[in-house]
């Protein structure tokens, strides 16, 4: 097969010297965004995690929090089968892994959302993940 060529936006011959890789995407070559890059143009910084000690990710367990209406079905845990209505949702992080959690809202106990724990190695991305579990978990309009 021969070489293709590669192309900008504009379907005009890239520059030689265009960075291939993580750099051209704004990151260093391990992979991970400089400490002052935008994060995802959510307007922080890497290191204004929200809810995180001064000066960057927190060092130890995490975890965040919100209210979440489920929809028709309701969110599936280990504990208690089916949980619906409105819920508190809990990403949490620990020991290199992310578990969800939900809860009525209001309640005392906590359940394991079936299906809902992962490996999660950089604790920076505690916060994707939770906006990613609630976008999918919050239906409050079915």
């Amino acid at each position: 097969m021969g070489e293709q060529a590669v192309t900008g936006p504009d379907a005009t011959p890239a520059p030689e010297s265009a960075p291939a890789g993580p750099a051209s995407a704004g990151m260093t070559a391990d992979g991970r965004q400089p400490a002052s890059a935008d994060v995802a143009g959510a307007g922080m910084t890497a290191d204004a995690v929200p809810g995180a000690p001064a000066g960057g990710a927190p060092g130890g367990p995490a975890d965040r929090t919100a209210d979440i209406t489920a929809g028709p079905g309701g969110v599936m845990t280990d504990e208690v089968g089916v949980v619906t209505g409105e819920l508190t949702l809990r990403t949490e992080h620990a020991d290199g892994r992310v578990t969800l959690r939900v809860q009525y809202k209001d309640a005392d106990e906590w359940y394991a959302v079936t299906g809902g724990s992962a490996p999660l190695a950089d604790p920076a991305a505690l916060d994707a993940v939770h906006t990613i579990a609630v976008g999918l978990l919050n239906r409050p309009e079915g």
